[in-house]
């Protein structure tokens, strides 16, 4: 009787379908189980025998994060932010009105729109000839292209005062080319082409050098002219780049000084830029008017960059949207 009431509890095969008995609480579990129970599983050694090593990588990464930021932070405040703040302050040193009318001033208003209309004209020819320029160093080979090539960063190298005097030994009263252009705004955008130069070529050249060669066969081979190949394929390419190094010809010409003052003779309303304007101010001990200038100066360049960071970033995004 007992038997037939356990064979119909284990039912009609015991061998197979019987219900495994619960582990006991002080049995060890089997190797990668976690038992159910509140229990943890017993710690595994490290191999060796001693105990487990805490690795400080992640901290010491998250410590050298903030020590980088605040020594750049630093860094750029004792550079750049504190000067300009001081600047600042010497600007309105007699409020808003006082700044108002140093930089409404005649004078003041004349230097900066010959500033801003020669730094124009010259950021507009190096957006063409640089771009030229570039392409020839890129794409054709010829003898003393690596001199060409290095000559291009001379400006950088050289200081400006001596580009000046350079300038008016060849352009000046006794030229020996016949070609008088000191005390004249042509002077100004000799010179000042003569700093910018390699703005628009370095910024040009990377981006020519990984162009994707086949685009441009394929265009050609489809019947494009040469000038449909470069109008369509490969000036859309290049125009960030472009942009990019004619805003920074910009900015570097409208504070130029030492290119342009021997050559542009100073004359107000004429050859003053605002830079000899600025010094004018200072000799004659009106810091006011000059700091006054200066901030006019910074603004209309951290606009420029700031222009060129807005297009470079759309251009960017647009790139990595159609990638």
């Amino acid at each position: 009787m007992t038997s037939d009431t356990d064979q119909q509890r284990r039912g009609p095969h015991p061998e197979t379908e019987a219900a495994p008995l619960p582990p006991r609480p002080d049995a060890p579990a089997p190797d990668g189980i976690r038992p159910r129970g509140g229990d943890a599983a017993p710690a595994v050694a490290p191999p060796g025998g001693g105990p487990r090593r805490t690795h400080h990588g992640k901290g010491l990464r998250g410590l050298r994060r903030p020590l980088g930021i605040g020594i750049v932070t630093l860094w750029l405040s004792v550079i750049v932010l504190l000067p300009l703040a001081a600047l600042t302050v010497a600007a309105f040193d007699e409020g808003l009105a006082g700044f108002w009318e140093a930089v409404t001033a005649p004078a003041a208003l004349a230097s900066l729109w010959v500033t801003v209309l020669v730094s124009a004209v010259v950021a507009l020819v190096n957006a063409v000839l640089g771009t030229l320029v570039a392409w020839v160093l890129v794409r054709d080979e010829f003898r003393g292209k690596r001199f060409v090539n290095a000559f291009i960063d001379l400006p950088f190298a050289l200081p400006t005062i001596v580009a000046s005097i350079v300038l008016l030994s060849l352009y000046g009263p006794s030229s020996p080319i016949g070609v008088e252009l000191n005390a004249t705004r042509w002077g100004l955008v000799v010179a000042l082409l003569f700093v910018t130069l390699p703005f628009v070529v370095r910024s040009v050249q990377p981006v020519l050098i990984e162009a994707d060669r086949d685009v441009e066969e394929a265009a050609a081979s489809l019947g494009a002219t040469t000038w449909t190949t470069f109008r369509r394929v490969v000036l859309p390419t290049l125009a960030p780049a472009i942009l990019s190094g004619t805003g920074l010809a910009f900015a570097r010409a409208i504070g130029e000084y030492g290119s342009v003052v021997l050559i542009g003779g100073n004359i107000p309303r004429e050859t003053q830029v605002a830079s000899q304007y600025i010094q004018q101010q200072i000799e004659i001990d009106r810091p006011l008017n000059a700091a006054a200038v200066s901030v006019a100066l910074l603004a209309i360049a951290f606009v420029t960059l700031l222009l060129l960071r807005v297009v470079s970033s759309r251009s960017q995004r647009r790139e990595e949207r159609d990638a």
